[in-house]
């Protein structure tokens, strides 16, 4: 899916099935231009916290020992700008459970680390901090809301250099076959116009744009 597929087209093919807003925000982007994402989604909710608990991490660890293979864990701080959720130590554990990568609407660090792993990571921002005494999570593997769309577990989440889509699995096949459709489409496109044919001339054959 990743090799044939691009956030631009799954959001064209979810829009036509009805689906308008499943984009997340444009503030949540890949740590690098070329990342790219694909994997269910198993989403976390993390809230802020003002106050050192007894036993820190406890559902942030439960939360990603529960990875499966071909995961996305994708998290919602609700664009705190105090939580730095995720780090180098998660992505290695994530990784080693077969997760595909994370999304988290917050921050992260240990940037170099990851980078270097090579693990997929979509974010708001960077920030040295740890998550204790400031982030807890309260839920995962749950439906939440996240980059202001709905995201129930299983669902399908693609990222890229556009950004972040989540795919329903109500509608899953029909989307993909959609955007597979759109691509051969625009593959058409892209040759006749390089060949020399107008733009009108070929919107008005393909009605692709």
């Amino acid at each position: 899916m990743a090799e044939q597929l691009y956030a631009a087209v799954i959001s064209d093919a979810l829009d036509a099935a009805g689906y308008r807003k499943q984009a997340l925000r444009h503030t949540i982007r890949p740590l690098t231009p070329t990342t790219v994402v694909v994997g269910r989604a198993m989403p976390v909710l993390c809230v802020e916290v003002y106050k050192i608990p007894d036993e820190p991490y406890q559902q942030e660890i439960a939360a990603v020992d529960s990875l499966k293979q071909d995961d996305v864990l994708i998290c919602s701080t609700n664009g705190s700008t105090r939580i730095c959720f995720w780090g180098e130590l998660l992505s290695t554990a994530a990784r080693a459970r077969g997760a595909r990568g994370a999304v988290i609407e917050g921050f992260i660090r240990d940037a170099r680390q990851i980078l270097a792993m090579g693990f997929p990571i979509f974010t708001t921002g960077l920030s040295p901090v740890d998550s204790n005494g400031r982030g807890d999570v309260v839920a995962y593997n749950v439906p939440i809301e996240c980059g202001g769309v709905t995201v129930n577990p299983g669902d399908i989440v693609f990222g890229d250099a556009d950004g972040v889509v989540v795919i329903p699995q109500a509608v899953e096949t029909t989307v993909i076959e959609a955007a597979l459709a759109k691509v051969s489409g625009e593959n058409r496109t892209r040759d006749e116009l390089r060949a020399g044919a107008t733009l009108r001339e070929v919107y008005d054959k393909y009605g692709i744009l």
